[in-house]
């Protein structure tokens, strides 16, 4: 079973996603239907990065990952599929690097399948840490408008679609999703330098009733890739005050778990993400090279917590 402690519970949202977002992306970056959390972002850029160290987020969306890597001080690369999104990215990117006037970052768009031709060729085995979450269930995804903000009877949708090409991920069954993230996964180890990090976001959800269990897929997803699963955390979407949860479920979570109910399926509101940490091995001729002694402990205590996943790696940088 997974070991938990302070370590391996992200404090993720004291405050909301919007809240931690207001300030920091362009007009437009809302109606992105799943944006990674803010605070899941920069918590994993500060816990296992340096000042300075390369970030990539092979499915940036609004480019979330990259504007919490600049303005922690790191380099930021980002890959996504729809040109429209592509576009805030970059957007929201500039932003960021002109307030942090330290980092740099950059967005290739197209499919994050062909990373390692999309992608700097200088950037190659160069990357510190991947951030990044596949698209999952319809269930969270939107924002909706009540009859006293639009003055028509019922509930209205909005922002609840990636995009209109059938090619994209979003759209696929199940199976071909994992069967294309594996794909990425592996191009997102070539891009890694020996010991780099892969911080995975994700969760389970059901369809008609049918439990999806989405991170055990992704877990066997990386180590198919080549990865090493290191670490297994929770990044709380629930705020933590006077030791309470403060809960922020959104309207389709609601409705959905409600209609659940109605039909005798004990579903709950999700208040965490599953994230699972990968390691790119390190290999026994990187060691040799000055610094090996250095990443030789680094391995060791991989391989160490690679034999229990979820049991915290002892020797992690913890900045927030």
């Amino acid at each position: 079973m997974p070991r938990f402690d302070s370590d391996s519970v992200w404090n993720t949202a004291p405050t909301s996603a919007p809240a931690q977002r207001k300030g920091r992306y362009v007009p437009g970056s809302a109606a992105h239907p799943a944006k990674m959390h803010p605070g899941i972002a920069a918590h994993a850029i500060a816990t296992y990065t340096h000042p300075g160290d390369l970030v990539l987020d092979p499915m940036c969306g609004i480019g979330t990952t990259l504007v919490e890597a600049l303005h922690l001080g790191r380099d930021a690369l980002g890959i996504e599929y729809e040109p429209h999104w592509a576009t805030l990215a970059s957007l929201n990117a500039r932003a960021a690097a002109q307030a942090s006037r330290i980092g740099s970052g950059i967005v290739r768009c197209g499919d994050a399948r062909r990373l390692t031709d999309l992608a700097p060729a200088s950037a190659r085995g160069e990357v510190a840490l991947v951030v990044t979450s596949p698209p999952y269930g319809p269930s969270v995804h939107g924002r909706v408008r009540s009859t006293r903000e639009t003055g028509e009877r019922g509930v209205v949708k909005k922002d609840f679609r990636y995009g209109h090409d059938r090619a994209n991920l979003a759209h696929v069954s199940t199976a071909h999703l994992l069967e294309a993230f594996t794909e990425i996964l592996a191009h997102c180890r070539q891009m890694l330098r020996p010991g780099g990090i892969a911080v995975i976001t994700t969760r389970p959800w059901r369809e008609r009733g049918e439990l999806i269990d989405l991170p055990s897929a992704v877990l066997a997803a990386g180590k198919s890739a080549g990865l090493l699963p290191t670490e297994r955390c929770v990044a709380m979407l629930a705020g933590i005050r006077n030791g309470h949860l403060i809960t922020r479920p959104s309207f389709f979570q609601m409705k959905n778990v409600r209609d659940a109910r109605r039909q005798g399926i004990p579903l709950s509101v999700v208040q965490h993400e599953d994230v699972l940490i990968f390691t790119r091995p390190v290999l026994l001729k990187n060691l040799v090279r000055p610094g090996g002694r250095q990443r030789l402990a680094m391995s060791n205590r991989n391989l160490r917590t690679a034999g229990a996943l979820g049991a915290p790696s002892t020797g992690r940088r913890h900045d927030c």
